[in-house]
């Protein structure tokens, strides 16, 4: 049983939460911090340019003494996207961050960005899946 991105995605709400390249680090901050979010796509109109989260604030701002107030998330943010798209299996999506090191992966469907999932999306559905199976083994079994 595989489960695919597009399934993942069904369960999560339609939005999209990105920023500016030209956007503040500190704007940037602020907003993970009120939508309770690792991480933003960072937009250039409607095409992704980058991605910026947390790790990328401590790594490249506060110990590198800048100023989130002055930096911007343009000078930070990480350029090289690693995506995936709707119809790619949920265990690519894991053995991708594993070996990338990351934990959100933008979701591009014709050149558009249909969405964003991060590790616990990823993890929970493996999960889910498991446990699926456990309980058509144990079904078989006593059945």
């Amino acid at each position: 049983m595989s489960t695919y991105v597009r399934q993942l995605l069904g369960h999560k709400p339609p939005v999209i939460h990105s920023i500016t390249p030209d956007s503040t680090v500190f704007e940037a901050i602020s907003l993970m911090a009120e939508l309770e979010i690792g991480a933003l796509l960072v937009m250039d109109k409607e095409h992704p340019v980058g991605i910026i989260s947390e790790r990328d604030y401590t790594r490249k701002v506060i110990l590198m003494d800048r100023s989130s107030k002055t930096t911007t998330v343009g000078e930070i943010m990480s350029k090289n996207i690693i995506y995936v798209t709707p119809e790619d299996d949920i265990n690519e999506c894991m053995n991708l961050m594993s070996a990338n090191n990351i934990r959100h992966l933008p979701v591009l469907k014709d050149g558009h960005v249909s969405g964003v999932i991060s590790i616990m999306d990823v993890i929970r559905s493996i999960i889910s899946d498991k446990e699926f199976i456990i309980e058509q083994l144990e079904s078989y079994i006593t059945g």
